[in-house]
């Protein structure tokens, strides 16, 4: 497996775990994991991990402004990724 593919299947994990430990702690007197940094998560690589997230723990799903910053997130990826293509033709 080559190393970025290892990192980036190490990062979604991470992100599955802090989007269910968030979950977890839902409700009781911890203090939460803020939306910008599960946000900042998905942005930097995790999003099939957030995704996952989301949709396993159900998981911020009701919340409108999440979800859409969650949609931002994944416009932004294609984008970048849309660009990327475009200069290494």
């Amino acid at each position: 497996m080559p190393a970025w593919a290892a990192w980036l299947l190490a990062f979604n994990a991470v992100t599955v775990l802090v989007y269910g430990y968030d979950k977890a702690i839902a409700g009781g007197r911890r203090r939460r994991v803020p939306e910008r940094t599960l946000l900042g998560l998905a942005l930097c690589g995790g999003t099939p991990g957030a995704l996952l997230a989301m949709w396993l723990f159900r998981h911020k799903t009701a919340k409108r402004s999440f979800r859409n910053g969650m949609v931002l997130v994944i416009a932004a990826q294609m984008v970048a990724a849309i660009a990327l293509a475009a200069l290494t033709r």
